[in-house]
């Protein structure tokens, strides 16, 4: 679907993207992350024809962005984080110009923007000025733009900026739904919104691809070890701490501060392993009640700070 090969990209001595490589294919939602500066906004432009690369290549379905510029543009629903939109006319004359522009033909275009007006929630505000709308309503608007020609291709920037919490898991279920069909690009800085919605991440700093895979992949790669938490109720006897310690593949084990006979632990173990049923056993057979035992694991936002601190 989508093809980068080497791109490279400079705006005078300044390279903000540096050789970068992947692959997108049809019907995958992609967080696309990545620091101020870090190239992500200027490769998207490049995808959606906006910039020429310096070097390289930008292939959709096969065609190349610099030979084929105006195709590779019908192909994508572009949603920018400032969306530009025309503040002194309405919701429903906006969505109509938009698809005139689109070529969208007219026997089609009352039902694209019924549909559009569906998706979006827009229904209640079609006859009010944009200037008059809040931030949340700027922002559905744009989203219905950049389907209005029901593209293959949707590059969505902080679509859920503005939005009330509900609002939010109305669009972030609207994205699955469109992933089903088409492919996304959610390029956020919000990282819990890329767990919840995406597939798989890319990450870019100083023009580099850093990390690319599925969310496992990202957290396997990233950690050294693995943890696990513990909460168990003791009597008297052994602190639980020396019965933890022999058990295999424990590297380290940390004190929480609890109250009462409670105690609880969080235990780092190897990368890989899964210690869980030895420390079960070693629970039944010392007397302890084991209130709770479970894996941490390491958040998309720890990864992303790993990866681009430097």
């Amino acid at each position: 679907m989508i093809k980068i090969n080497n791109l490279t990209k400079y705006f005078g001595e300044t390279k903000a993207v540096d050789g970068i490589d992947f692959e997108i294919k049809k019907g995958e939602i992609i967080g696309f992350l990545g620091p101020n500066g870090a190239g992500k906004t200027t490769t998207v432009r490049v995808i959606t024809c906006f910039l020429a690369p310096t070097s390289g290549t930008v292939e959709i379905n096969g065609l190349n962005v610099i030979d084929n510029s105006l195709e590779i543009r019908r192909k994508i629903g572009y949603l920018p984080e400032n969306t530009p939109l025309y503040h002194d006319m309405n919701v429903l004359e906006f969505l109509r110009y938009m698809a005139e522009l689109r070529k969208i033909p007219k026997l089609e275009q009352n039902s694209r923007i019924k549909k559009m007006v569906e998706i979006s929630g827009l229904g209640d505000v079609l006859g009010k000025n944009i200037g008059t709308l809040s931030k949340g309503y700027n922002q559905r608007v744009g989203l219905a733009q950049a389907m209005i020609h029901d593209p293959e291709i949707l590059i969505l920037d902080e679509p859920t900026s503005g939005l009330d919490p509900n609002q939010i898991v109305e669009i972030r279920n609207l994205i699955k739904q469109l992933g089903r069909e088409k492919t996304v690009i959610l390029c956020t800085h919000i990282l819990p919104e890329v767990q919840a919605t995406c597939n798989r991440a890319i990450i870019i700093n100083w023009g580099k691809i850093v990390a690319d895979g599925t969310m496992e992949e990202l957290i396997t790669a990233s950690s050294g070890s693995e943890r696990i938490f513990i909460e168990v109720q003791i009597g008297e006897g052994a602190d639980p701490m020396d019965k933890l310690r022999t058990l295999k593949n424990i590297q380290e084990i940390a004190l929480i501060p609890s109250a009462g006979s409670t105690k609880a632990y969080r235990l780092e173990t190897k990368k890989g392993t899964d210690p869980r049923e030895s420390i079960f056993k070693t629970a039944v057979e010392s007397g302890w009640t084991l209130l709770e035992m479970r894996r941490e694991r390491t958040s998309l936002e720890q990864i992303f700070r790993q990866l681009t601190m430097n």
